[in-house]
């Protein structure tokens, strides 16, 4: 993994949206200049069994033709049958020593929210790391308080070196005070997913990348 790859990272399942195909918004996402996607099936209506997996082949199939790296979220077990880049978990998830035990040299996220949490994951060798919420997020009916860019701004100032993705309510209009963090990137789900103009939205948050890559 590179750490360009996070620039613009786009987090989707079926429940983030509404009015369209799952598949044609991650489309027109790929096609506008995402660098990284999260297949992340949850919520009360999510798919499950053959369904579940089939969709996360399409959209697997999708970012392949557009040369992107595919992350799952969580399910280790369907990365490892998928032959997925990589794979996300959170601190409720599996544990990060067994989660990079289990899948070998592919790509490791770990989602973090403290110093002690950030030490775990570098010590069983993440590849990178999710702090958030940043702002207030609509996006994840069980997601912590925002944090503001305070902890990320230590994470990267104690660690450097480390890859840091950014996610929680992040839009075009608070993406730059996110960079000015320390970020590597920004992760969005709700910013593209609602998106009348996924080009336009993927675009403009690119820009913001671009200023501070």
């Amino acid at each position: 993994m590179k750490r360009e790859d996070l620039q613009l990272y786009f987090i989707m399942g079926t429940s983030n949206v509404s009015h369209q195909n799952p598949l044609h918004v991650l489309e027109r996402a790929l096609q506008a200049g995402i660098t990284m996607f999260q297949f992340r099936e949850k919520g009360s209506h999510a798919l499950t069994g053959f369904a579940y997996e089939q969709f996360a082949r399409q959209c697997q199939k999708l970012c392949q033709q557009y040369n992107v790296p595919f992350i799952v979220n969580d399910d280790v077990e369907l990365a490892l049958r998928l032959g997925a880049d990589g794979v996300h978990i959170g601190q409720d998830d599996l544990h990060v020593s067994i989660a990079r035990k289990k899948i070998g040299n592919m790509i490791l996220g770990v989602s973090v929210h403290s110093q002690d949490e950030l030490e775990t994951a570098i010590i069983h060798q993440a590849d990178y790391v999710g702090i958030g919420p940043i702002f207030a997020t609509t996006s994840k009916r069980d997601a912590q308080s925002p944090c503001g860019t305070n902890f990320l701004q230590q994470a990267h100032n104690f660690y450097p070196e480390l890859p840091i993705v950014a996610i929680g309510g992040i839009n075009p209009t608070n993406a730059y005070a996110v960079f000015q963090a320390g970020a590597d990137g920004i992760a969005v789900i709700s910013a593209i997913c609602e998106s009348i103009d996924i080009k336009h939205t993927v675009n403009t948050l690119r820009s913001v990348t671009r200023i501070n890559g």
